[in-house]
């Protein structure tokens, strides 16, 4: 299906130049020959979310017969149904531009490099949570747990990492669950290691990624964890999943959220997340400020 693409030329010193070059990556990375028919998308991605056709339909403000069409091959949805579908199903933002291509139409998204210049309000901002967080730990990943950054915080922890486990790209999920890694420390092992798996889980079922997949697979052959009973390997909270770690300063206990850029419009940006651990008690807090003195 080699359909030949017309030429355009873009005055230099405009924006338009950055923009087509990014789009023409984007059809490159989901060129026609490889992607399957829209409906089929359609469908799996509609499936994926455990919704009829009926309730979708409905949803969607269409006819079931409609969407049957649609996910059948006999009718082609224009670009603003497209789009329309995707956002009710919420398909992450590098997968539009999967669907937009495979129904004939220019990716609309951009995938910019974090340090590309048009990110640097966003880098800043990073940069501003990041630091801001100190005396507590807080690190960013993209949407494989890669580390892009991290605040100093972080650091006195990785003393005594497998060398390895920190050459980049590092996982930040490899490097809490290996046995070279945070693991032997990690006095909750067997209960942050199936609240990690939950969420690696989830993120699977809503973005099908083949990289977690692959990554949950090795994260489950490392050696399980025994299950403690009782004392203070498993002290619980009252609202969280803690991550209670073993340092020199004690056993110092963290809660965690996580921060994500509100209606991105940038593949890269809506696949950054900002990972911020605060103290879940006062020794923690103690501690941490000692430390970072």
């Amino acid at each position: 299906m080699g359909r030949s693409r017309r030429a355009v030329d873009y005055p230099a010193g405009n924006g338009a130049w950055p923009i087509a070059c990014a789009i023409v990556a984007a059809m490159n990375a989901t060129s026609p020959a490889s992607i399957r028919p829209v409906g089929d998308l359609l469908r799996e991605w509609r499936q994926r979310r455990r919704m009829s056709q009926l309730d979708f339909s409905v949803e969607a403000e269409i006819s079931s017969k409609h969407l049957s069409f649609l996910e059948t091959g006999r009718s082609r949805p224009s670009r603003d149904m497209l789009l329309k579908l995707a956002e009710l199903l919420e398909v992450p933002l590098r997968d539009r531009n999967t669907l937009l291509v495979a129904a004939g139409f220019a990716p609309m998204f951009t995938e910019r490099k974090l340090d590309d210049p048009v990110l640097q309000s966003a880098r800043e901002a990073m940069e501003i949570v990041l630091k801001g967080h100190e005396p507590y730990p807080a690190l960013a990943i993209d949407r494989h747990w890669t580390m892009l950054a991290a605040n100093r915080a972080v650091a006195p922890f990785l003393s005594g990492i497998g060398p390895e486990l920190l050459q980049p790209p590092v996982n930040v999920l490899r490097l809490s669950l290996h046995p070279d890694g945070l693991a032997p420390r990690i006095v909750n092992l067997a209960q942050w290691r199936t609240h990690l798996f939950a969420r690696l889980r989830r993120q699977i079922e809503i973005s099908a990624d083949t990289v977690l997949i692959a990554l949950l697979e090795e994260l489950a052959s490392y050696p399980a964890p025994e299950i403690k009973t009782r004392g203070a390997e498993v002290e619980t909270y009252p609202f969280v999943v803690p991550l209670r770690l073993a340092t020199p300063a004690g056993v110092l206990s963290f809660m965690s959220t996580t921060t994500v850029f509100g209606t991105p419009i940038d593949v890269t940006l809506s696949e950054l997340a900002l990972e911020s651990f605060f103290p879940a008690d006062a020794a923690t807090t103690a501690a941490l400020r000692q430390m970072m003195q």
